[in-house]
């Protein structure tokens, strides 16, 4: 990993005939019809938050927006499919989004 960058932590789930997504580290969440969609989604979510926070319209609550968080249900519904996926087979995924310090 480049010192540059930050890892935020991730997951998605299937739910019925449609997968949710959600960004751990800033609470944004994205839905979408395959987990390719609901990642891009959220990959898009994440990077045009980042962006607004460091240099857009909202850099004035830079620290508040990035230092923002899921409440403590999110983070421990990460960790639960991470033991689930950890010991069998399931419809959730857990992935890393990287992210650059600076913006581009």
């Amino acid at each position: 990993m480049d010192p540059k960058q930050l890892i935020l932590k991730c997951y998605a789930e299937q739910e019925e005939n449609y997968w949710v997504a959600v960004c751990i580290n800033f609470n944004l969440a994205a839905q979408g019809d395959s987990f390719e969609e609901v990642k891009t989604k959220l990959e898009a979510m994440i990077n045009d938050y980042v962006y607004d926070a460091l240099v857009g319209e909202d850099k004035a609550y830079a620290a508040q927006l990035l230092s923002r968080s899921a409440p403590l249900s999110a983070w421990l519904r990460f960790h639960f499919i991470r033991l689930k996926i950890a010991l069998c087979h399931t419809h959730q995924r857990i992935f890393d989004e990287t992210m650059p310090l600076r913006p581009a």
